[in-house]
């Protein structure tokens, strides 16, 4: 290796550690905030911190590595540029793209190791850290309850005054609002004096036995004149157990968790035998509910036999005129039903159906990604090498700003790629793929003009037919100043 590539080399990679070092921590920071609920106030130790963020910390990596990489290559080739590094290269007869041969056989390893990071480490630790955080709550089951204010848990709003015991699964004061299925507030309250916390590690529900306390319950009349009253239902219990189902702290449905919420734990030949299994899935419940909808409305193919088919022959041609009123009635009633039958079945199958779709899109979103961060290593580095050569400005200023359009850009593309084609707006390819599309021909553009020593905009080209105008709208509305 050629002294010039050891020195462009040690150079980035001094600047990508230390980009790479603060903006992890940075998004580490944003992570501590928003499982700060999870981490304050809830009895864990130091250890169980710190385990929570190390799980936490590999799906970091896709946000931060390709924006490191941008900044990194902005700052490095804008300090060169700043520095007239560059110019005596190019006076050298080094051109920008043999500069740039040493760090790209440098991203190329790059984007390889992010690709196998992405499909190993990401599931993996993606897998632990669900399932530590459920853990977490089967072992300490007090963290799941915060004393002194309402804790938000499934179905229930949690308050108790008082936590004590080893674990703090001795509580007293409680307060219990039940949630409304109808969104109308809590109508159902539970108080107990005292109560006991009991867990299992081989469940996710978490069992409240409840001492000495009153049940109330909201009734609603009938009749809406006897509203006005606002009857309830007031019970006195000596025991009680309320049962709490603990997969909402890892915002996991179990009941849907083998389907929907897989995709961020698999690697790529586990996405496509999911993949595989979710398809074949879902034409057999196409086929099954078109099968089901014909036998409902009676389209089955049967074949007529000679009899059947002299009496269709002899029926009318209005055949509801052979019925009284009574029997129409009946009978109009009938159809009325089954149609409404019919329907409310189809639509049930059309969301279900969507539903499938959806979390289709959403394993196929998962499997294109792994391939998208190390495609994006590649677009940010041949975006920022030739967009810190043509600014040539280094330091954390201006390469900042730019770097954090760019990568906004990419990233709101991005996030609009994946709702849109969950939506069905679009493939999950194209979904997956867009902001790389969308960016690729920046980075062509970008290296295009770099290595042409063509500015980031030429201003010239842009303001001279607005000068020449200017220049022709004067000579013909303003008088000749020359002329005595």
């Amino acid at each position: 290796m050629k002294i010039l590539d050891k020195y462009l080399l040690k150079t980035f990679l001094i600047t990508f550690a230390t980009v790479f070092v603060i903006l992890f921590f940075i998004f580490i920071l944003q992570t501590v905030w928003l499982f700060i609920a999870e981490l304050a106030g809830k009895d864990l130790d130091f250890f169980l911190v710190i385990k929570f963020l190390l799980f936490s910390m590999p799906r970091i990596i896709p946000l931060v590595l390709p924006l490191s990489v941008l900044l990194a290559s902005i700052m490095t080739f804008g300090s060169l540029s700043e520095n007239y590094e560059f110019a005596a290269m190019k006076s050298s007869g080094i051109s920008l793209q043999r500069a740039m041969r040493s760090l790209i056989v440098f991203i190329s390893i790059l984007s390889v190791v992010a690709f196998f990071f992405a499909n190993n480490v990401i599931p993996f630790a993606e897998y632990k850290f669900i399932n530590f955080r459920k853990n977490i709550a089967q072992s300490k089951p007090a963290m799941a309850i915060a004393e002194g204010q309402f804790s938000d848990i499934g179905d229930y709003n949690i308050k108790v005054n008082k936590k004590s015991g080893a674990n703090g699964n001795i509580l007293t004061g409680i307060t219990i609002h039940k949630k409304s299925n109808t969104g109308n507030g809590a109508r159902t309250v539970i108080k107990a004096k005292d109560g006991e916390l009991i867990s299992s590690e081989k469940s996710s529900i978490l069992k409240m036995v409840l001492n000495d306390g009153y049940y109330y319950e909201d009734v609603i009349p009938k009749k809406y004149e006897d509203r006005a009253k606002m009857p309830f239902i007031k019970s006195y219990y000596k025991k009680q157990i309320v049962n709490i189902d603990l997969s909402e702290l890892t915002n996991i449905d179990l009941n849907d968790s083998s389907v929907t919420n897989t995709n961020s734990m698999l690697n790529v030949n586990e996405l496509r035998y999911t993949l595989d299994s979710l398809n074949k899935n879902l034409d057999n419940d196409i086929i099954s509910f078109s099968e089901n909808i014909n036998q409902r409305v009676g389209l089955n193919q049967r074949t007529l036999k000679g009899n059947e088919k002299e009496k269709i022959k002899a029926l009318p041609n209005d055949i509801m005129s052979v019925f009284d009123a009574t029997e129409k009635a009946t009978i109009y009633k009938m159809a009325d039903s089954n149609l409404s039958s019919t329907l409310f079945s189809i639509e049930a199958s059309k969301n279900e159906l969507k539903n499938k779709e959806r979390n289709i899109s959403k394993h196929l979103m998962a499997l294109y990604e792994k391939f998208v961060i190390a495609y994006a290593c590649f677009l940010m580095f041949f975006i920022g090498a030739p967009l810190g050569a043509i600014i040539r400005k280094g330091g954390i200023g201006l390469p900042i700003v730019f770097a954090i359009l760019i990568f906004i850009t990419f990233h709101f593309i991005n996030t609009f790629g994946k709702r849109l084609s969950q939506e069905g707006g679009m493939t999950s390819f194209m979904g997956a793929w867009m902001s790389s599309f969308i960016l690729t021909p920046l980075a062509i553009l970008l290296t295009y003009r770099a290595t042409n020593d063509i500015g980031l905009i030429n201003f010239d080209s842009l303001f001279a037919p607005i000068q020449k105008l200017i220049q022709k709208l004067t000579q013909k509305f303003l008088p000749n100043t020359n002329k005595n």
